[in-house]
């Protein structure tokens, strides 16, 4: 699908069910998600909440009114010492992958992260998901951990590695 007119705004609760659906489209491939069975709007309206503006937002990209991708920031450990670090996750709609979406929330992710006062982003990437892992590192990440087999999906184990990207604070 050519990707045209696009507008990318902090998500709405009447986002979630796209962002579910799209979601969703992930998990029967086994490469994106850990997840092994389709996840409910409804188990997902906390993770939706937990999301805010001005820290860990959540933005919808969306093109002639549909929203044809995500992203989200999500704490990355909990504590306060971790408060500058975001796990960042992107999600694309089947008609869109490959159009250049991921490269568009990326770049808007990095630039938003002095104003999210975000100094390091991280991500979770299987071994396998070449594509993701071969678009980060176009944009500067670094492998930065790699656990072995730690998931199992079908039968078959499966690699996480964990790569991050320093934010250079503006002075």
């Amino acid at each position: 699908m050519n990707l045209q007119d696009y507008v990318i705004d902090y998500a709405k609760i009447e986002d979630l069910p796209s962002i579910v659906d799209i979601y969703n489209s992930t998990v029967a491939g086994r490469v994106v998600t850990a997840d092994l069975e389709p996840v409910s709007v409804e188990s997902r309206s906390p993770w939706f909440l937990e999301h805010n503006d001005h820290h860990r937002p959540l933005w919808v990209m969306k093109s002639a009114g549909n929203v044809i991708a995500w992203m989200s920031f999500q704490s990355f450990y909990g504590r306060a010492a971790y408060d500058a670090t975001a796990e960042i996750s992107i999600y694309v709609s089947e008609d869109y992958r490959g159009a250049g979406v991921g490269s568009i929330l990326i770049e808007k992710a990095i630039e938003e992260c002095p104003r999210l006062g975000v100094t390091n982003l991280v991500g979770f990437v299987f071994g396998h998901n070449e594509g993701s892992l071969k678009l980060l590192t176009r944009y500067g990440f670094k492998q930065w951990g790699y656990l072995p087999g730690v998931a199992e999906m079908d039968n078959v184990d499966r690699d996480l590695v964990i790569v991050g990207l320093k934010i250079i604070k503006e002075v």
